[in-house]
């Protein structure tokens, strides 16, 4: 992200506390910065959002949306659940309809294509980071067969979870 403008208001002063507690470390120094750092990335995806077009589109762009904003936090928050759209719609209050059409809009794919995608990001991730086994990589992310993660995996990244686990 490029933002311009940022060192006005709280943000410029968070920015001059970053410099000012990196340059002389005192006792919880390490916790402080990274909290800046969290509330600083915060609030330059705050702007961001703000300031993006409204033709924009992307995940991203989908955070702006109520409905599909509200979707996209169920499917990051639970995504080994087993979702439909039925399920999807009814726990952030629209219609079928109405969450596909505007999450296809926003988000550029289905929500239940998203939520695959979302998936095998967050596979890939564990199976390289952690080098868990495939079985459970698989079923960390909503996978039961190992086989059908398996595929689903090839499909998406053109290597197998072994393969890429052994990667890392």
């Amino acid at each position: 992200l490029h933002m311009r403008g940022l060192s006005q208001g709280w943000l410029g002063a968070f920015a001059q506390e970053v410099v000012a507690e990196s340059q002389q470390p005192r006792m919880g120094s390490e916790s402080v910065l990274t909290r800046l750092a969290e509330l600083m990335f915060i609030q330059l995806v705050r702007q961001y959002l703000e300031a993006m077009p409204s033709e924009q589109t992307g995940w991203l762009a989908g955070l702006r949306d109520p409905l599909v904003g509200r979707a996209l936090t169920e499917l990051h928050a639970r995504p080994a659940h087993d979702w439909t759209l039925a399920e999807l719609a009814t726990a952030v209050a629209g219609s079928r309809s109405k969450l596909a059409e505007r999450f296809t809009e926003m988000v550029g794919q289905p929500p239940m294509q998203y939520l695959t995608q979302w998936r095998l990001q967050l596979a890939a991730g564990l199976l390289r980071r952690n080098g868990a086994k495939v079985s459970a990589g698989a079923a960390q992310v909503g996978y039961a067969s190992e086989a059908a993660f398996s595929r689903a995996f090839k499909k998406a990244t053109g290597v197998s979870p072994g393969s890429w686990r052994g990667r890392g």
